[in-house]
């Protein structure tokens, strides 16, 4: 049986596509797209969902794989992916970005780790934020739902030379004020806590100016910081659960279709 050589690379394209799409959204989403993660084990993970979900995608254009608008295609495909997988980050930072605004407030903010996802050192609290965020992304099964959306993507964003819309666009920059308000109501009931905490102490300073409030109430600060902390995780899968179904929302603008959770 004699292929031709068109046929081959229509057929190659049909995979290559597709590929483009998906590595770029797993090099780039939500603890997948972490530096713990091997590139290689990314872009194999990649291949081998590809291969699951090329057969049933919508044909692809009629259009040289190794050819100006070939090479086009791919950018656009690659933009498509990161787009998607950078929007996942955002959930992930505004847990990293309350947990840091906690710390602070709480004097915890000198406990450091190295964040496994950017290769920075940031606080303890941020860190222990991100690892809680991540299993819960995993137990609401949000790599799951990441992957059902690039497969509608195929069909509401067909392989084309043209890619993400303008307003599409403005609606990713733009969710960074959502992300900034997400993470202040995540951190709120600590920022208040703490206010009152401090109050107290001005307080106690002016009836006892002979005091050394500064050395008490530092310690006092962490211990209640770390009350305040095991007080307020009661509400984090609520606020996950929320947040979640806004960078679905997100996701789901992106792609320019309608979710039922965003």
């Amino acid at each position: 049986m004699n292929f031709s050589a068109d046929l081959v690379m229509s057929w190659i394209a049909s995979y290559a596509w597709p590929y483009s799409r998906l590595a770029a959204m797993l090099m780039t989403m939500f603890v997948i797209g972490s530096q713990n993660v091997p590139v290689m084990v990314r872009a194999k993970l990649a291949l081998v969902v590809t291969a699951v979900m090329a057969p049933v995608l919508p044909a692809m254009p009629e259009v040289p794989l190794f050819s100006g608008n070939g090479l086009l295609i791919t950018v656009q495909q690659v933009l498509i992916g990161v787009a998607i997988g950078f929007a996942s980050q955002l959930l992930s930072q505004t847990f990293v970005l309350a947990g840091q605004v906690i710390a602070m407030q709480t004097s915890l903010g000198f406990a450091s780790l190295v964040d496994p996802i950017n290769g920075g050192s940031s606080p303890v609290i941020g860190q222990f934020y991100l690892m809680l965020g991540a299993l819960v992304f995993f137990a609401v099964d949000g790599h799951i739902a990441m992957l059902h959306l690039m497969m509608m993507s195929f069909t509401t964003l067909p392989v084309s030379t043209t890619g993400l819309s303008l307003p599409s666009m403005q609606s990713l920059y733009g969710f960074m004020t959502v992300m900034l308000q997400m993470a202040l109501s995540v951190s709120l009931a600590a920022i208040v806590a703490m206010l009152l905490i401090n109050f107290a102490f001005g307080v106690m300073t002016r009836a006892a100016p002979q005091l050394n409030i500064f050395s008490m109430g530092f310690a006092v600060s962490m211990v209640c910081g770390l009350l305040i902390l095991w007080l307020s995780l009661g509400g984090f899968m609520e606020h996950f659960l929320q947040h979640w179904s806004q960078v679905q929302g997100l996701m789901c603008t992106l792609i320019q279709t309608q979710c039922e959770g965003g």
